[in-house]
């Protein structure tokens, strides 16, 4: 299949469940893997992520509903703790810090780069669990869950919550994407 193929069956799925299509160990290999391809500027390697699954899937969700009081509908999270797990993205601010200070002239584009990175290194995780027949969906409710997210998965004070992908098997495909005028977002110039 080629990289166009895989990104066209990759679609934001929001009903899923536990039920994996393949094995789970799979699933870790294959986040393992994006992890170590992504590239990042200067190889700096700012890029962590937590993978939440079994009792710690549903602990997760149940506690950001907590964070949030009860202003999030208790249905909406109910719908990402019904996933078989969720990938929490991160960025080592060490890592790009380190860079700062080691590179001055490229110091205020560290931040920039080490976000390129993890945007890439969602769309690869996305795009590759959906080729094993894993549906998932990206959220972002940090900054607002940061520091009981990073309590509950035991990281450092210096990793950055960027965002939250629950994955499981797919219970309902979602509606076919509506095809779009490209000409009004990529211009050719010679």
């Amino acid at each position: 299949m080629s990289i166009i193929e895989s990104l066209a069956k990759r679609r934001t799925v929001y009903a899923l469940n536990k039920t994996l299509p393949v094995a789970e160990e799979t699933v870790v290999k294959t986040i393992e893997q994006a992890v170590e391809l992504v590239p990042d500027a200067f190889n700096m390697k700012s890029q962590r992520v937590v993978i939440a699954l079994g009792a710690k899937q549903d602990e997760l969700w149940d506690t950001i509903y907590d964070v949030f009081g009860g202003k999030v509908a208790r249905e909406k999270i109910d719908g990402f703790k019904a996933a078989a797990g969720t990938v929490l993205y991160f960025v080592n601010e060490d890592v790009v810090k380190s860079l700062q200070a080691k590179f001055p002239r490229y110091a205020e584009n560290f931040p920039n780069w080490a976000q390129q990175a993890n945007g890439m290194l969602q769309i690869s995780i996305w795009t590759a669990l959906r080729d094993l027949g894993v549906g998932a969906n990206i959220q972002h409710y940090n900054p607002v869950i940061d520091a009981a997210v990073k309590k509950l998965s035991d990281v450092p004070e210096n990793f950055k919550l960027n965002a939250q992908m629950p994955f499981g098997g797919i219970v309902a495909e979602p509606d076919p994407k509506e095809k779009e005028n490209i000409a009004e977002r990529v211009r050719i110039v010679k």
